[in-house]
């Protein structure tokens, strides 16, 4: 309690994050190619739309772009969706081959972990990492996008989380733009700077054209309790190279390659 007459300390000024200070950009390591890797809140989160939006955007700008999802489940899906599967949108976005995008693919649609000891075939985390460098090996930017969220394990004792940062990449992190988000993206981008990793930007989408005040309130509310930027990717109608180009000319993505 403040004696009478004495001066009532001031409050300390509010956090500028809620979650965490922002990580500084990778500056260890051996060489790598620039570049980016694409993680979402959860499953479906839109994370290989965002990625092939800014392989298209950069290839369009000129470069030379490497796509990579180092590990992908859920081929026994073919055929489910007008959309084709995630390596082969990512390969039509970057200009490259879908059996070079994925380099190892299981059936079920189920998590990394489970579908490797499905198969037989359990991952290793230095092999994985080796292919994903040699993938990217000559490209301008690579484009790696993981699997689920970043918590989501690929090997025992190796989530989604250790591979982005074995690769040294800054983070995008792909997020819903309604109702319940905030929560999720806040945890994401946590659970990402635990590990010392470095989120340089958020995508919601698809984001409306006329979005809702709970839609805006939620952009705004992210960004000032992460002091990350918060982008928007409208809805790309179709799984053409020119759509997600004309989409994903609209997200900084030079900017974002060029900070890390």
């Amino acid at each position: 309690m403040t004696p009478p007459g004495a001066a009532a300390a001031p409050h300390p000024p509010p956090p500028t994050s809620l979650v965490g200070p922002p990580v500084p950009p990778h500056t260890g390591g051996p060489p790598r190619t620039p570049g980016l890797f694409v993680t979402g809140t959860d499953t479906g989160a839109g994370k290989t739309v965002v990625a092939a939006a800014l392989c298209a955007a950069l290839r369009a700008a000129g470069r030379r772009v490497a796509a990579v999802k180092p590990v992908l489940t859920g081929l026994d899906d073919a055929g489910a969706s007008p959309w084709p599967l995630d390596h082969e949108l990512l390969a039509a976005a970057a200009g490259g081959r879908a059996d070079e995008v994925a380099p190892l693919r299981f059936g079920p649609a189920v998590s990394p972990h489970l579908a490797a000891e499905l198969a037989g075939a359990p991952i290793d985390p230095a092999t994985l990492v080796r292919a994903v460098a040699a993938a990217t090996a000559g490209a301008d930017v690579a484009v790696v996008e993981g699997v689920g969220g970043l918590l989501v394990p690929i090997a025992p004792d190796y989530a989604v989380r250790d591979l982005a940062a074995d690769l040294g990449l800054p983070l995008v992190v792909a997020s819903r733009p309604g109702l319940g988000t905030i929560n999720h993206t806040l945890l994401t981008v946590e659970a990402a700077r635990a590990a010392g990793l470095d989120v340089r930007a958020i995508v919601l989408g698809p984001w409306p054209e006329e979005p809702s005040v709970v839609e805006r309130s939620n952009r705004a509310t992210i960004e000032r309790a992460t002091g990350v930027e918060v982008a928007t990717l409208e809805r790309v109608a179709a799984p053409e190279p020119a759509l997600l180009a004309a989409a994903g000319a609209h997200l900084p993505v030079a900017r974002w390659v060029a900070a890390a």
